[in-house]
């Protein structure tokens, strides 16, 4: 049942009962809460995550249907590795695991760390994993892809010399919508029935914004936390949404409030650097030459 409100909750999930679920980064935040949401309400969800151990204890705390198994998005190998141990079909993929506002780092295979782990990492994963996928793709973006200078820096995108904490966030978001774009219209081009999806949590209250670089981000953000933000619980209703209503592919849902910072999931906007298909289609090109994972109709090849 719906809140007296009508606004959609997590009660309002459909029985997933026999599907079968991924959730990147499931050990905590907003990966945690969707899976929980998702074996609640019968799925099998798998805990994709880096660290096994933390990710069996948050599993342990999952009132349903769980498994753990290891992907470390920075390492391309690993996600190779995750990849090539999946062997039955795949209801659901969630790419939600981030990393945000960092330190200037890079990945085990070279690439800024924002942008090789929140873009390159799941761009990489989705190929590998799209033989077994029979419903959708959901991948977690955020508002703040309008931020930074609004664009991919497609000559930099590492951004040697150039490096912004957010600068790198925003480009690594904005990444995720253009990866939305021109996934799906390569699966419609293919005749899938496959569908991808955006989300964005709003401002959801989680352990992401202990990591942000600078120490007054760090600050402003906890009150931010305590005072502006929803809880994770609400900031993963987007992406349940996404998940499980029928929406057309490359749909991009939010909240509804202002800003669309908190509220009841949506279908919400996108910045107009995020609607290029050009853009989209470059970015897919470069991402195939940085990971070595190309697209086959459908087919993910190393």
């Amino acid at each position: 049942m719906a809140e007296k409100n009508g606004k959609w909750n997590a009660s309002d999930l459909p029985g997933l009962a026999g599907r079968t679920a991924v959730v990147t980064g499931a050990n905590s935040g907003l990966g945690f809460t969707a899976a929980d949401a998702l074996a609640r309400a019968g799925a099998h969800v798998v805990f994709a995550v880096r660290d096994p151990e933390r990710g069996r204890a948050a599993a342990a705390r999952v009132d349903g249907s769980t498994e753990v198994r290891r992907l470390d998005l920075a390492d391309l190998s690993s996600v190779r590795e995750f990849a090539a141990g999946w062997d039955r079909p795949l209801d659901l993929l969630v790419n939600n695991a981030g990393v945000m506002m960092l330190p200037e780092s890079r990945t085990k295979d070279g690439f800024e760390m924002q942008f090789g782990t929140n873009h390159l990492g799941h761009f990489a994963l989705t190929n590998l994993l799209l033989p077994y996928v029979t419903d959708r793709v959901v991948t977690v973006s955020s508002g703040l892809h309008r931020g930074g200078d609004g664009v991919i820096h497609f000559d930099n995108v590492n951004l040697e010399g150039n490096y912004n904490p957010t600068r790198a966030y925003a480009q690594s978001k904005l990444a995720n919508l253009l990866f939305v774009l021109e996934l799906q219209r390569r699966l419609a081009e293919a005749g899938s029935r496959v569908r991808a999806l955006a989300a964005h949590p709003g401002y959801a209250a989680t352990n992401l914004q202990s990591h942000t670089a600078n120490p007054l981000a760090r600050l402003g953000m906890r009150l931010g936390n305590r005072l502006v933000a929803q809880d994770d619980r609400a900031g993963t209703l987007p992406t349940l949404y996404a998940a499980t209503q029928d929406l057309p592919g490359a749909s991009y849902v939010g909240p509804d409030g202002l800003g669309e910072m908190r509220g009841a999931p949506a279908l919400v906007g996108r910045s107009a650097a995020a609607s290029d298909p050009a853009a989209a289609r470059r970015l897919w090109t470069l991402s195939e030459e940085m990971t070595g994972v190309t697209w086959e109709l459908g087919v993910g090849a190393v």
